[in-house]
């Protein structure tokens, strides 16, 4: 059965996504009970749900519902790294209902203005602060971000960072430099692990094919190596651009020249052994 290692829900009677434009299609509800008959379809058994916006009343909803919910396995949360009682706020929340879901922690880097953002001294003692939570690391980040997560693993080794949506590449532009170079060296430190999600987003609007999110895959699988390499829907945001069935059945077109235990790895195996499941 597959891992569907990234992948959101959200209320907007409860809480707004003030990053949603006004007149997008995902201005609505998404509920686990959309996600899962459509999961169970495609044969995702278990999955990672991921933070969305960062304020600290989220992650404890998350790991409420990951109690009540057969489908989620692990949580990844949002709590701020620069709070001077970050180590005390992380036991906190491994001590909620739910709280050993918690198995990895997120910031909206991509929306930072300073790039190197993940150097501040602040931020360090934070994502440390993590890594002794026996935690995982995610980042989304934007391609010229990519430079400061390659700094940041170097200078914390004993954290997993796992590179969400690949950095976000330029497919719609068909661009690959500097972008496929900054993955290679992040790639070539052994804590850090990526994620095959969110690449429909990053292509052309109404005519994306497969052959667009190859030279993309392919170079992600030259960098980390299958056993590196976890599938995520990023659903619902992925349904700007395909179905649920559609993203998982790209990613194993994209895939289908791998051995079986490759494969097996990207759809399954490393999920399982980098958050813990």
């Amino acid at each position: 059965m597959t891992v569907d290692a990234h992948h959101h829900v959200w209320d907007l009677s409860v809480r707004d996504q003030d990053w949603i434009p006004e007149h997008s299609p995902l201005r609505r509800n998404f509920s686990l009970d959309d996600l899962t008959p459509e999961a169970h379809a495609a044969g995702v058994d278990r999955t990672v749900l991921v933070q969305t916006i960062t304020v600290p009343e989220e992650t404890p909803e998350f790991l409420q519902l990951a109690a009540a919910h057969d489908l989620i396995a692990a949580v990844v949360g949002w709590t701020d790294l620069t709070r001077p009682d970050i180590t005390d706020e992380l036991s906190r929340l491994r001590e909620l209902p739910g709280g050993h879901y918690l198995k990895g922690i997120r910031h909206q880097v991509q929306g930072e203005p300073d790039p190197e953002w993940l150097l501040r001294p602040d931020v360090r003692r934070g994502l440390a602060a993590v890594a002794e939570a026996g935690l995982v690391y995610d980042l989304v980040v934007l391609p010229h971000q990519l430079p400061a997560c390659t700094k940041a693993a170097a200078a914390l080794p004993q954290l997993t960072f796992v590179l969400d949506h690949l950095g976000k590449p330029p497919i719609a532009s068909g661009a690959l430099k500097p972008w496929a170079a900054d993955l290679h060296a992040l790639a070539a430190l052994p804590n850090t692990v990526a994620k095959l999600s969110g690449l429909v987003t990053e292509a052309a609007p109404d005519s994306w094919t497969v052959d667009d999110l190859g030279p993309y895959t392919d170079t992600a699988l030259e960098a980390f190596g299958p056993a590196r390499l976890m599938f995520g829907s990023d659903w619902p945001v992925c349904t700007e651009k395909a179905t649920y069935g559609e993203v998982l059945s790209t990613t194993g077109e994209l895939t289908a020249h791998l051995a079986e235990k490759d494969r097996l790895a990207i759809l399954e195996g490393t999920a399982i052994r980098v958050y813990g499941l």
